[in-house]
């Protein structure tokens, strides 16, 4: 599976701090394996249709979609950026 990172998650990547880097890079190598496993606590978003959230920590979360045989990164900090997926 390959990974598109849309230019709205590169502006968000870059504003992070570094330790989130680290656990948001971990967490994308186990959903290319696995994109039910239970630390990524993978579910739809409510009124955005075809975006999927997913969790880096516990106060950080990533937005993705689904495109043929690739996951676009779409959005990536704390919950807010759920607001607008």
């Amino acid at each position: 599976m390959r990974i598109i990172r849309l230019e709205c998650f590169k502006r968000d990547y870059k504003k992070l701090p570094s330790h989130i880097w680290e656990k948001l890079d971990k967490q994308l190598k186990i959903l290319i394996r696995d994109t039910g496993h239970p630390s990524l606590g993978v579910r739809k978003i409510e009124g955005h249709p075809g975006c999927w959230e997913a969790r880096v920590s516990r106060a950080c979360r990533f937005t993705f979609s689904w495109v043929k045989d690739a996951v676009a990164l779409r959005r990536v900090g704390t919950h807010d950026v759920l607001k607008n997926p």
